[in-house]
């Protein structure tokens, strides 16, 4: 059978192929696979051209001093760091954070739960993205023990207002959610397992997130319900494709924001 029978070798894709995006996607490996280098030259041009976007709304931003909080959340592997890392990759780091924060210290514990959150959130002309949130204790912490019910119940009564205070504060906040199957995940956790250079990234509540399936999904149905509000709404990313979820958040986030195009 011809490989190249089913493949759509049009002037534009022959165009994009021999592009420096395409000459690299076709010899990234020893074996010549076209149809796979055409749909991985694709992906990667429609991701540039996107993130040309990006940079022009982080100037916009800088110009007008706007601020800018961007959260993910996810199950464990679902792709929200390697999505805040396309959406980063070009724009200028003196404006924008990464926060992706630890468990919190013993002076923390005391504090107003919400009060490290705030204490990350962008100054006048700044982006941060939250690689989790403040969202941990809505599923994270009560499905694992991290905190107590009264805490969690506490945590959900006062959520939407203090969305609604980051809000009236001059902030665009935009809250993804990835969402992924039990047997994605379990065959991205296994990726990570074979690999030398991932291993690092299971923790204990990933070697538990299998088994802990259910209980996940009934504290994410709640959050979803509870918290999906007219001044910051949940935007349901399906990531079972990596490569399509990454577009489609930075769709959202250049759709969303007003910056000059």
């Amino acid at each position: 059978m011809d490989p190249l029978e089913d493949l759509d070798l049009s002037e534009e894709n022959l165009k994009l192929l021999n592009s420096k995006i395409g000459l690299r996607s076709l010899f990234a490996s020893k074996h010549l696979d076209l149809e796979k280098a055409l749909r991985d030259t694709q992906y990667e041009t429609n991701l540039r051209k996107r993130q040309v976007e990006l940079v022009k709304l982080q100037t916009w931003a800088i110009e007008n001093r706007k601020k800018i909080v961007v959260l993910f959340e996810g199950r464990d592997a679902a792709g929200k760091g390697g999505a805040i890392r396309r959406i980063s990759a070009y724009i200028n780091p003196r404006y924008y954070r990464i926060v992706a924060l630890n468990k919190p210290t013993e002076d923390e514990k005391g504090q107003w739960y919400f009060q490290r959150y705030v204490n990350n959130l962008p100054e006048p002309g700044k982006i941060v993205f939250f690689d989790r949130s403040w969202y941990n204790r809505a599923v994270v912490e009560p499905v694992n023990g991290f905190c107590t019910q009264e805490e969690y119940s506490i945590f959900m009564s006062q959520v939407n207002d203090f969305e609604k205070m980051i809000i009236q504060s001059n902030t665009y906040l935009i809250k993804f959610y990835f969402s992924i199957t039990k047997e994605e995940q379990q065959k991205r956790f296994e990726d990570i397992r074979e690999s030398n250079l991932k291993r690092w990234k299971m923790s204990p509540v990933d070697e538990r997130a299998q088994e802990l399936w259910e209980e996940y999904t009934k504290y994410k149905e709640v959050m979803l319900d509870k918290t999906d509000t007219a001044h910051a709404p949940w935007v349901i990313i399906n990531a079972n494709k990596k490569t399509s979820a990454r577009l489609s958040a930075i769709d959202h986030i250049l759709k969303t924001i007003p910056y000059t195009k």
